[in-house]
């Protein structure tokens, strides 16, 4: 493949995982979001390129966009944590941009959301599997 015409989200597999995993999202949430089989995503998780649709289908289960796992670095993220900590006096409470708490509520019903979708999913299935 020529440099012009090579894929930007080569991979995007290991990014896709590690994302998930910083999530807490397991790979058999993930699979049931897609409608697709556990060893599918560990499919995906092992690719260097996934194609767009599916990239966007896996980044709003994930609640991230499609950019940000093309983007996604390990150094970043550690980085944006560790600055929290460098050129300050010892005490790295006064750098924090956001209310602890809030964020931990935002992800607790980020959580029951996802719960409830696959909740509602599988009440769905149940109703097909009747008729």
């Amino acid at each position: 493949m020529e440099a012009s015409t090579k894929p930007t989200n080569t991979n995007i597999g290991r990014k896709i995982g590690r994302i998930r995993e910083l999530r807490g999202i397991k790979q058999e949430t993930l699979a049931s979001e897609l409608g697709v089989s556990q060893q599918s995503v560990s499919r995906m998780e092992q690719s260097d390129f996934l194609e767009d649709d599916v990239l966007e289908k896996i980044a709003k289960v994930l609640g991230v966009t499609a950019d940000a796992i093309k983007n996604f670095s390990e150094e970043a993220v550690f980085n944006y944590f560790n600055n929290f900590h460098d050129n300050s006096s010892g005490d790295f409470r006064h750098h924090c941009t956001f209310n602890t708490l809030d964020k931990i509520v935002e992800l607790y019903d980020e959580k029951v959301a996802l719960l409830e979708r696959l909740l509602q999913s599988e009440r769905e299935k149940n109703e097909l599997l009747k008729k």
